[in-house]
């Protein structure tokens, strides 16, 4: 952005994200300075700059959180809407690379820019890069990517960064019902894999969660995802409320609408990995034992 007049003899502007300033006379014009000087930190200038920062923080926060919340649903997207925002860096920043698909669910690539008539430009796997036009377009959530592993070499190769964890987010396949006996397809989802993870405290073991995006209700850890069409809450035991002593991970379930427990049958591919992935964060946090005796 362009440089303001501030105080007597300074300029201000944001840069990377904070305010920086710089002379105007002397030895040093035009050189930008390391700190802000004395002189300029309560001017009205200098605080409409940090208020703007604060916001433009706000505001890539946002952008970042709406895009995670369309792949990991795997929302349809209007093509119209990505062109529009696209301008935008902060909503550029959080969209740039993701892989999405078009009217061919097939046909994946990177997303790497608009045309001047509102159409994306997407490097595919033949590393060609082609315009797509489709009336909306989806950003599909890793699970449900055939080829992930392939989509994962090439990134490599490009030197992909992705802003909205996608291809490179760990992801649990859900056992194939065949491998259930009858007794098991009838009960309810249920998952030990990552029970037993001890923190000093059941306050530590939400501290956890919250800090990881989910959600803490009573005694458990909720991630709510909205997979095939409908919604579904994976949810992890991590203690009583209000309990002082050290906790410990319980067993992770999934939910409907209705609070239903599901089971594996009825649980979508997206609803069991992002489960799992909740439940795995949770427990790598877990105090590790030592010694002997561990």
């Amino acid at each position: 952005m362009a440089w303001l007049a501030a105080g007597q003899g300074y300029e201000i502007a944001l840069v990377q994200g904070r305010v920086a300033a710089r002379a105007t006379a002397g030895r040093g014009a035009g050189r930008q300075l390391k700190t802000l000087p004395k002189a300029l930190r309560d001017d009205p200038e200098v605080d409409r700059l940090r208020r703007l920062a604060e916001w433009l923080d706000r505001h890539a926060a946002s952008c970042v959180a709406q895009v995670d919340a369309w792949m990991v649903s795997s929302l349809p997207v209007p093509t119209a809407l990505v062109a529009r925002v696209w301008p935008d860096e902060a909503w550029q920043t959080a969209l740039r690379d993701l892989v999405l698909v078009g009217d061919d669910p097939d046909e994946a690539g990177f997303l790497r820019g608009v045309t001047e008539d509102g159409g994306l430009r997407v490097v595919n796997l033949d590393g060609e890069t082609v315009r797509l036009s489709p009336r909306t377009v989806t950003l599909p959530h890793p699970v449900l990517l055939p080829d992930l592993d392939d989509l994962r070499e090439f990134a490599a190769e490009l030197g992909v960064e992705q802003r909205v964890e996608q291809i490179y987010r760990a992801t649990w396949r859900k056992p194939e019902d065949s491998e259930q006996d009858d007794a098991a397809k009838a009960a309810a989802a249920r998952v030990t894999e990552f029970a037993g993870g001890r923190f000093p405290s059941r306050f530590m073991l939400a501290a956890r969660a919250t800090s990881l995006g989910y959600r803490v209700s009573g005694g458990y850890a909720n991630c709510r995802v909205r997979d095939g069409g409908r919604t579904v809450e994976a949810s992890m035991w991590i203690g009583e409320p209000y309990w002082d002593e050290d906790s410990e991970t319980g067993a992770l379930t999934w939910h409907g609408e209705e609070g239903k427990a599901l089971r594996q049958s009825e649980v979508g591919p997206v609803a069991w990995s992002e489960g799992m992935r909740m439940a795995a964060a949770l427990y790598a946090g877990r105090v590790i034992e030592e010694g002997k005796d561990a």
